[in-house]
């Protein structure tokens, strides 16, 4: 524990936040803030597409690895379960290691790695070298989210994260249609290695972008905190200058039911949001009868619906639920699980019904998926929030994405399509069932839901 303790201090030392003396609210403060914010947004929205491009490229090079190396879905499923179990890893550790470091260094650092292990990815010769580099991607892509969800809740107020949140949710879908569209020409017309070279080259680009405009806290550029700004001066008193101990970590973290109920349906709604992101193009391909681009174009446009359905999620849960998030997300799921029996129960050869059915399933996917993100920061504070969304990442990968790689993979084989998509609706019931159990709590009774929380778990 003790050399954990000095390794985790170091890294934090090298990555640490910068600080200035605190200033006071002025006009001119409020336009830079108004600059900066809108800076922060885009730039972190850009950012995360990238990410997404330099992962989920490999769902579009899937076939035609599948093609050289005559691969089952059951070796596929030891790529994606492997890459999955060390996200989920990376997740719980990197979000604690965001917490104490620089989010503009951090952040640039796990993209260059990611694209980096995407140009050895392209140069895979065996099964074990893809598991291998794919698992090492997947560590330098568990340094993307952290640190992102600490820029946005230190440049924008509880009162307005839900919206703000999913705006910046759409960087998943423009991540993932990018992927499906270019990744996926280039797999058909270039084969399957283009589409791990090209979109690295991209992250490299981005990752220069990222360096350039982010900056950690508003006191970095010598602005006031967001809540000063904003006016939530309780808020501010609160939360500024808070630093993450073991002990907040077990306090506001471990010990907080509301967290573990959004981890447990996130990890029961990451099965088929895993599921369907890796395995679209070959459940299209195979069970539907798409050609690889017309499954491309069909996957796009899934990643367009949940980019709304995102959206709507934070500004629905702000805007006529009093930020509670827990009926939103429970709405979602139980649709979802009605989404999902119509693509599996749609005959082959129908591509317009599946697109549509396909275009439900992924507007109710992203809200949920948003809402978890949005229902950490409201349960925990900012000076914790990464580490929060880092145990509910640990939690959806180590576990429901293990489920939906080497299961899907050998629920596949064995029992065929049909048996995944059982799979698929039991764990969107099952995700809205935990869901509900947050239906009355909002940001605003943070302390009070701490209270509670604790008091229950006692």
């Amino acid at each position: 524990m003790n050399a954990l303790k000095a390794m985790t201090e170091t890294i934090s030392s090298t990555l640490s936040p910068e600080t200035t003396a605190p200033c006071k609210f002025t006009t001119t403060a409020g336009k830079s803030y108004s600059y900066w914010r809108l800076r922060i947004l885009y730039t972190t929205m850009l950012g995360y597409a990238a990410f997404y491009l330099i992962r989920l490229n490999f769902s579009m090079a899937l076939p035609g690895i599948r093609a050289e190396y005559g691969f089952s879905n059951t070796e596929i499923g030891y790529i994606i379960s492997a890459a999955s179990v060390v996200y989920g890893v990376g997740k719980l550790l990197n979000g604690y290691l965001s917490d104490k470091s620089n989010a503009r260094y951090f952040l640039t650092a796990g993209l260059l790695g990611s694209a980096v292990m995407n140009f050895f990815m392209g140069t895979g010769a065996s099964l074990g070298f893809l598991v291998l580099f794919w698992a090492a991607n997947s560590w330098f892509q568990s340094m993307g989210f952290p640190p992102i969800a600490r820029l946005l809740t230190h440049w924008f107020s509880p009162r307005e994260i839900g919206t703000k949140w999913s705006i910046w949710s759409c960087s998943h879908q423009i991540g993932g249609a990018a992927a499906a569209l270019f990744a996926g020409y280039l797999a058909m017309h270039y084969g399957w290695r283009s589409a791990f070279f090209i979109p690295a080259l991209v992250a490299v680009v981005v990752t220069l972008f990222i360096f350039n405009r982010v900056r950690d806290t508003p006191k970095e550029v010598g602005l006031p905190p967001v809540e000063d700004y904003k006016e939530d001066i309780k808020l501010a008193k609160k939360t500024e200058g808070q630093k993450l101990t073991v002990k907040d970590f077990v306090e506001i973290i471990l010990k907080n039911k509301l967290v573990w109920y959004v981890s447990i349906a996130n990890l029961f709604l990451y099965i088929p949001r895993i599921g369907v992101a890796t395995w679209a193009p070959a459940f299209l391909k195979e069970f539907k009868g798409a050609d690889l681009f017309l499954a491309g174009g069909q996957v796009a446009i899934f990643d367009v619906a949940a980019a709304i359905g995102g959206i709507a999620a934070g500004w629905m849960s702000d805007k006529y639920f009093q930020s509670r998030r827990g009926p939103v997300g429970t709405l979602y799921l139980l649709l979802l699980a009605i989404a999902f029996i119509a693509l599996w129960k749609i005959p082959a050869n129908h591509p317009y019904f599946d697109t549509l059915a396909l275009m439900f399933a992924g507007f109710l996917l992203a809200g949920p998926q948003v809402l978890v993100g949005i229902a950490m920061a409201d349960f925990t504070c900012k000076s914790v929030v990464g580490s929060a969304n880092g145990f509910a990442g640990f939690m959806a990968y180590v576990v429901g994405a293990l489920i939906s790689g080497i299961g899907v993979g050998q629920l596949v084989d064995i029992w065929g399509w049909n048996a995944v998509f059982i799979l698929f609706v039991a764990c969107s019931l099952i995700g809205a069932f935990f869901f509900s159990l947050t239906w009355n709590s909002r940001p605003r009774n943070i302390s009070d839901n701490f209270k509670t929380s604790n008091s229950s778990m006692k």
